[in-house]
């Protein structure tokens, strides 16, 4: 076997047994934080059309209807009758901007590839922007998602809310298999 010969076939070796780095995934992290943004913004400008503020429209009688709420408090209407809503609306807006760079420097951090927390940052991000991009705008967000089960009424929400919660069960989940 000539030199030559033998060093190719060691260039072609080390090729085949070395790992690959991963992909790089952090643009399509950012692209599900985009798309629940734009979601969130459609479905908000929707409403805001087409229903009248603090009406709503039955979609399965008794149990959820679409309604146009503006939420000047946080998440379940807290702090919705507070003295200042002024107040709480900065309060809350920069909890969510300061939230969302939080997520941010995770999600770079951490996303390389595709994981349930990787994939929980993404849609807490684009929750978090959501939410807050009606703060700054309107002073409240916007929730028409209404739900009813036998007595109990579920408060209003949103998409970017349930991107939050949806973003939160996997980050629970993925740290109790984790663990």
């Amino acid at each position: 076997m000539s030199v030559d010969n033998a060093a190719g076939t060691a260039a072609v070796e080390s090729t085949i047994t070395a790992p690959r780095p991963p992909r790089d995934r952090r643009l399509w992290l950012l692209a599900i934080a985009v798309a629940v943004i734009a979601l969130d913004r459609l479905t908000k400008w929707l409403v805001a059309t087409h229903i009248a503020l603090d009406s709503a429209v039955s979609v399965i009688p008794h149990i959820f209807r679409i309604s146009h709420v503006d939420n000047q408090g946080a998440a379940f209407s807290m702090f919705d009758n507070a003295r200042s809503p002024e107040h709480v609306r900065w309060m809350l807006l920069g909890f969510s901007l300061l939230a969302a760079v939080v997520v941010l420097v995770f999600l770079v951090k951490l996303g390389r590839r595709f994981t349930p927390t990787s994939i929980a940052l993404a849609l807490i991000l684009g929750g978090a922007l959501g939410n807050a991009w009606d703060r700054l705008r309107y002073g409240a967000v916007i929730d028409f998602l209404e739900v009813h089960i036998v007595h109990y009424h579920w408060p209003d929400f949103n998409i970017a809310d349930s991107a939050i919660v949806i973003g939160g069960i996997l980050l629970f989940l993925d740290a109790m298999r984790s663990s």
